[in-house]
């Protein structure tokens, strides 16, 4: 990233200032070069603080699920370097599509664990319900945390995909509290990734995560949006920081027909914040009809559409099954502005992309539609 690409994008100058120094650390042979005490500040404070410690407090989640590598990568980071209380509480399984959904009139289950020495507690839940869990003050001593971290998720979440996106959504969640928050994702090649990439990735971002605590706690962090940081692949190669903007690229959602011939009970998924008991209890009244099924099941080879079982073990009749897998397909994408995340992916960049809570609505679409109702409203006078 060069000076001239962030003057060009309409971002708060505290970020554009946070951007460029991390650029001047990078140039000058890294973050070591400044002294420690000007990264973090160890000044105690009422609501960012741990309440054993003047460290601030950093909250660490993820959607990937609590023991993928690019959070432990990221939490045995943190930790090593010292310079703040890290603290993480994330989903115990992949939530990476699970979107800004959280559990409602369920009980979720939370069990301490260990990650690399953080207090760190793993959640049967989505990564809203962690961040939303863990700022409630029902969880953990501290008030407030200085900053949450979401990440780090193997995958791109640019464009449409930060919709879909659940490490990005756990970023969000923070951001409706009022925490300043950052979302890291690392593109990922089946041919080409490897697990060593997040360690690598982690010490791209660590430059910008020791600013943005800095300056969270002078007052000077943007106040108004999150920001999501993309790593490009092969992170040690990146270009540089760029400032982005969402696109408009996204996957193509390619439903798939699949065959019957499979254990009919693996379709009926029981959530898993229901606790061990109702879930055995549920096994119980099923397993009679769930040894019948299958039987039938391994009889009927590629068909797809079998007779219905229901909960109580009774066959019915009147109720077809289906059933689809969803895939993701790349498909070509036809924005060419390089100011975009996924150009400045492509490209090499690591892209940062400032995210609003506020859905902003181009000024032409908001006249088309404000047109569309003035001459619906007049036709049904």
């Amino acid at each position: 990233m060069t000076t001239s690409a962030v003057k060009n994008n309409f971002l708060p100058p505290g970020l554009v200032s946070n951007l460029q120094e991390v650029l001047l650390i990078r140039k000058g042979g890294g973050a070591q070069s400044k002294p420690k005490d000007d990264d973090v500040s160890t000044q105690p404070s009422a609501d960012v603080t741990d309440s054993t410690n003047t460290k601030a407090v950093v909250l660490v989640t993820n959607a990937d699920g609590i023991e993928s590598p690019g959070i432990t990568c990221l939490v045995d980071a943190l930790v090593r370097q010292g310079l703040c209380s890290v603290n993480v509480c994330a989903p115990q399984s992949d939530k990476s599509v699970a979107g800004h959904s959280f559990t409602l009139n369920e009980t979720i289950a939370v069990t301490p664990t260990e990650v690399h020495g953080a207090t760190a507690y793993e959640v049967s839940g989505t990564p809203v319900d962690c961040v939303s869990l863990a700022l409630s003050g029902a969880l953990f001593s501290w008030s407030k945390p200085v900053l949450v971290i979401s990440g780090i998720n193997r995958g791109s979440s640019c464009g449409h995909h930060m919709f879909y996106s659940g490490v990005v959504a756990g970023a969000r969640e923070a951001l409706f509290y009022g925490v300043p928050s950052i979302s890291i994702s690392l593109e990922w090649r089946n041919d080409e990734s490897q697990e060593s990439d997040f360690k690598d990735a982690v010490s791209v971002c660590l430059p910008l995560i020791n600013a943005a605590i800095r300056d969270i706690e002078k007052g000077s962090f943007p106040k108004s949006c999150l920001l999501h940081i993309g790593v490009p692949k092969s992170p040690l190669t990146n270009k540089g920081f760029k400032l982005t903007k969402q696109s408009l690229w996204s996957s193509k959602l390619c439903w798939q027909a699949k065959s019957s011939t499979r254990n009919l009970t693996a379709g009926r998924f029981l959530p898993n914040q229901q606790n061990l008991g109702m879930q055995l209890a549920q096994l119980g009244r099923d397993a009679s009809a769930a040894g019948a099924a299958r039987k039938l099941a391994t009889q009927r080879k590629n068909i797809e559409v079998v007779e219905s079982v229901g909960i109580a073990g009774k066959s019915d009749p009147d109720r077809k099954v289906k059933y689809f897998r969803l895939e993701l397909l790349d498909k070509k994408q036809e924005e060419e502005d390089e100011e975009l995340d996924f150009r400045a992916l492509e490209n090499g960049f690591v892209a940062v992309t400032p995210v609003s809570l506020v859905m902003h609505v181009e000024t032409d679409v908001h006249v088309a539609a404000s047109e569309w109702i003035s001459s619906a409203l007049e036709v049904e006078q």
